[in-house]
Formats: C-alpha cells, structure tokens, sequence
C-alpha cells in the first residue's frame, strides 16, 4: 500500500467511550437525585438516559449537529419525563456531565506508542462522529488534520467526509489509510470513498460484511508491522 496519511476513528478506537460514557452519566444522575429527592428520580437508570439520548438524536437528525447541544436536549428531555420540567437544572446536569466526559478518558495503551512510531513516516489525523476533540483527550498537538462530523455536518460512513480529510491531509483519497473499529462506519465508509481501511477489532467479533477490509488487527501496537516500519512497543 502507498500510504501518505492516516485517519483514526476516536470512540471505542483511541478510547473506550462507552466507558467513560457512562461514568459520566452516573455523575450527573447522582447529582440529579441529590436535587430531585423523589421516587421516580430514585427509579431513572443509565441505561434510561442513554435511550432518552438516543431518541433525541433521532428526532433531532439533520436540525441539530453538536454533540453537546445533543446531550443538553436529552437532560432537558429527562427532566421533563420525571415531571420536573428545569433548564436551569438540566444546563447544570450537563455541564457536569461534559466535564467527566472529557476528563476522565483514558487512551488504550496502545495509542501513545503507536502515534509516536507513526508519526515521523505519516501525515496523522482525527476522523469523528464524537466530539472528543485532541485538546480534551490528552492527544493535543499529536494530529495533522483534524475532520468531526459536526463541523461538517456529515457524518461517517459518508464518503464525503473521508473525501475531506484526505483534502486536509493534502493527499490523493487512494493514499488515506483510516483506522476505526466500526465496520460499518469506519471500513464501509473509508471503502465506499476509494480509501484503504484498518479494522481495529479490539475483542475478535467476527465479521459477516460483504465489505472486507484491507487489514484487520487487535491492537494498534499491530500497525507500524503492517506497514513495515518494525513493531511498536507497548
């Protein structure tokens, strides 16, 4: 492969969303039951903001982009379920919910040495859905281009967006290697636009796609062999 650039997908790729995620939420439904000291406060669970969220992005698809105007709807949402209509509360919820979100992740372990291998040989970026920009993640100055969804207002597995980061990379689509660990969104998208792709299969799913990608690996720590700069350390 002649590579120039690569594109790394953030959640659940560079860090475990999911985790964090929810860590946060448990913040701010704990402090939620502190300010709403009632039974159907006592009765809401994770697992219930995350399906309020969910709901909200669907309704709001194509009106509304940032993430965290997204989750300010989605407590405003919550609150007026429990009969507790307050945005005043639900900007607090927020508020404490986006400061444990983003300081709170960790990187996999792979992350940092795989980023210092590769950097000297390739034009790095960040290519997102999320909002976890590098500046909020400990990874600040580590990208060449940086491409997040809500900024462009296209979201992966569009072909465009993939279109745009090799622009940012300043390379030829055929020469953006993406690395992400959604087959959908990450090697159909990256695939669909003529980009080589990376699969990042951390826990050894098995895949039924139709769509195979280039390279299929465990670990990040993988990659400078794939590309024969030698084996990164961990």
């Amino acid at each position: 492969m002649t590579i120039s650039a690569i594109s790394f997908d953030g959640d659940m790729t560079l860090w475990d969303f999911k985790k964090v995620m929810r860590h946060a939420l448990k913040k701010a439904l704990s402090e939620l039951r502190r300010l709403i000291p009632t039974q159907r406060a006592a009765d809401l669970s994770v697992e219930e903001m995350i399906a309020i969220r969910n709901r909200v992005e669907e309704e709001e698809q194509g009106r509304t982009w940032n993430m965290e105007e997204l989750r300010l709807l989605a407590f405003e949402r919550t609150l007026e379920n429990l009969g507790c209509p307050d945005l005043d509360l639900a900007g607090h919820l927020n508020e404490l919910y986006l400061k444990h979100r983003f300081e709170d992740i960790e990187l996999y372990p792979d992350v940092i040495p795989a980023l210092d291998v590769l950097a000297p040989h390739y034009k790095l970026g960040l290519l997102s859905n999320g909002n976890s920009y590098p500046e909020r993640c400990g990874l600040e100055g580590r990208f060449a281009f940086v491409v997040f969804s809500q900024d462009v207002q296209i979201r992966k597995p569009d072909r465009r967006i993939f279109e745009i980061a090799a622009q940012r990379a300043g390379c030829p689509i055929e020469e953006l290697l993406h690395v992400g660990d959604s087959l959908e969104n990450d090697v159909m998208g990256a695939h669909g636009a003529g980009a080589k792709t990376v699969w990042l299969n951390r826990e050894g799913a098995e895949s039924h796609a139709e769509i195979k990608p280039d390279v299929e690996i465990t670990s990040l720590a993988d990659l400078s062999g794939v590309l024969g700069l030698g084996q990164i350390g961990n």
